[in-house]
C-alpha cells in the first residue's frame, strides 16, 4: 500500500476534507474541527497541529496534537487526538507511522513528551507508548486511560 503522511500545514488545501473526515469519525463538531486546524495554519506555534495519512485523494488515516483532549489533566498537555484508521487500512502499519511520524516531528519543534487518552490496551506501547494513569474525561462516567510518549 502507497500511502503519504501530511502535515496539514504543509498543505493547507486539504484543510476541507481533512475537517470533513475527522468529524465524520469522531461526531465532535465541525466548527471545532475547523477552528483547530485554521489554528494549526496560522500559529507560529506548534500545537494544534493535524496529520493525514493519503492514499492518493484519499484520506485513510489521521490525527491531531491539541492541548488537552477533553480530560481534567491539563498539566498532561499536549494530547495525541483523533487517531483513527480507516476500516479497510487497518492492520497495516498506518496508525503506527502516523504515531511516529507525529513523535518525531514534535520533537523537531522542542516538544519531547506527548500524551494521550485512550480505551485501547497493548496497542500503543507498540509505539513506544507508555501507560501513565487514569484521567477523567469530561462529562464522561466512567475513567479513561492516558499514556505518555517521551522522546
Amino acid at each position: 500500500m502507497e500511502y503519504e503522511i501530511i502535515r496539514l500545514a504543509d498543505r493547507p488545501e486539504i484543510t476541507g476534507q481533512a475537517t470533513v473526515w475527522f468529524h465524520e469519525k469522531w461526531n465532535i463538531p465541525l466548527e471545532e474541527y475547523r477552528k483547530s486546524m485554521e489554528a494549526c495554519l496560522t500559529k507560529e506555534s506548534a500545537v494544534p497541529q493535524w496529520y493525514v495519512a493519503m492514499e492518493g485523494e484519499r484520506i485513510i488515516g489521521g490525527l491531531g496534537v491539541i492541548e488537552n483532549d477533553f480530560h481534567d489533566r491539563k498539566d498532561l498537555a499536549p494530547n495525541v487526538c483523533a487517531v483513527y484508521t480507516e476500516t479497510d487500512k487497518r492492520c497495516q502499519g498506518v496508525a503506527g507511522a502516523l504515531l511516529n511520524y507525529v513523535c518525531a516531528d514534535m520533537k523537531k519543534s522542542g516538544i519531547e513528551t506527548l500524551y494521550l487518552v485512550t480505551d485501547h490496551t497493548s496497542f500503543y506501547e507498540r509505539y513506544g507508548w507508555e501507560f501513565l494513569c487514569m484521567v477523567q474525561g469530561d462529562g464522561e462516567p466512567d475513567m479513561t486511560r492516558m499514556y505518555v510518549h517521551r522522546g
